[in-house]
């Protein structure tokens, strides 16, 4: 295999998955290094890894680990082996459709194989790797360009609002919506972010300001609740997010606060600008009304660092993601360019084009 960029989130090394442990950041860099699926399935639920590209790739990594920890000596116990896998990794978060996305990818070339007559489970273990791989590969090239696509949406000089992370961190390098800002900074645009801090976990206080200070993007964090106030003086020009499912319609699922940040937004006339590739959507979800919201351990929400904030007693809801109505979105970005509403066409063909047949290895 060839050699991975020290700046990727997640990678494959000496038959073992390595990943930025994004739960030390921006205290500590340190590589997490996994050789079995339920250590990985743990680091996706534990969200050492995050962000919905990166956790696809995970996943992806993960079937292969599995195949190379099978023992299962015909191509049928091989592939028993990887669907109690992929339930495993599945179950680690169930919101993000890259995740699912991924398993069914490697898992459809697998099948495709067998059924081409493919009976040696060495040879379907290096399949498995080598489409592993090309997911991670295929998502940087994605990301660039989105980002080009996303930058022309941004005046020569703007300030944004940024939730959560959706930066290299969130992806396998480069970057979804952050990605944007990325892009147009480098084309030289005279861009500053205002970088909601996004309780519970501080995705944009401890991620993103790591990532954009390494990029050199002037930013000002601001608490959530915070955005409104820029909003309605007039200082934003443009509000980006990222996206974990997509609906048929165009609903979308974000980190929390996404909902309430976009209805503000179009209160004041700011365009929302959602960023995420083809294989965030899910077209068998109509509405985001059938998109599942995981809930998280409500200790993320009482405890910061470790340390208690409300009194013994109270109990805390943790809702990870909320609903973003189309309505309140003016465009999606993916790879396939600037979708405008209604979406429903747009969203199916960017699927479409993304599904044309990948060549053989």
């Amino acid at each position: 295999m060839k050699a991975m960029s020290p700046t990727r989130t997640v990678y494959w090394r000496d038959a073992r998955v390595c990943m930025i442990d994004q739960r030390l950041l921006p205290e500590r860099e340190s590589t997490l290094v996994l050789d079995d699926v339920a250590s990985l399935a743990e680091a996706i639920r534990d969200m050492a890894v995050r962000g919905a590209p990166a956790i696809g790739a995970t996943a992806a990594y993960g079937l292969a680990l599995g195949a190379q920890g099978s023992t299962a000596s015909t191509a049928a116990g091989l592939r028993a082996d990887l669907a109690i896998d992929a339930e495993t990794l599945l179950a680690a978060r169930p919101t993000a459709s890259n995740l699912a996305w991924a398993l069914r990818r490697v898992l459809g070339r697998l099948d495709a194989e067998i059924a081409a007559g493919e009976t040696e489970p060495t040879a379907l273990r290096t399949l498995a790797l080598a489409e592993a791989e090309r997911i991670a590969d295929e998502d940087l090239a994605t990301n660039r360009r989105m980002g080009a696509h996303g930058a022309a949406l941004l005046p020569e000089r703007c300030t944004v609002i940024h939730h959560c992370n959706t930066g290299a961190l969130a992806t396998v390098d480069y970057g979804t919506a952050l990605g944007v800002i990325r892009a147009a900074h480098e084309q030289g645009k005279r861009i500053r972010v205002l970088v909601d801090e996004t309780r519970p976990r501080l995705q944009g206080a401890r991620l993103t300001t790591w990532e954009l200070a390494r990029l050199g993007v002037p930013q000002t964090l601001i608490v959530d609740g915070a955005a409104g106030y820029y909003l309605q003086r007039g200082e934003v020009d443009a509000v980006l997010v990222g996206a974990d499912r997509i609906a048929a319609n165009g609903d979308v699922a974000n980190k929390v606060g996404t909902y309430p940040l976009a209805v503000v937004a179009r209160e004041n006339g700011v365009p929302v600008y959602v960023v995420a590739p083809s294989s965030t959507i899910d077209l068998g979800c109509p509405s985001g009304a059938e998109i599942p919201i995981e809930l998280r351990d409500p200790t993320e929400v009482t405890e910061i660092a470790g340390r208690r904030i409300p009194p013994a007693g109270v109990t805390a809801a943790n809702p990870a993601f909320d609903l973003t109505p189309a309505r309140y979105i003016s465009a999606i970005v993916t790879e396939a360019g600037v979708l405008r509403p209604p979406f429903e066409a747009g969203l199916r063909a960017a699927v479409e084009a993304a599904a044309s047949p990948v060549p053989a290895s």
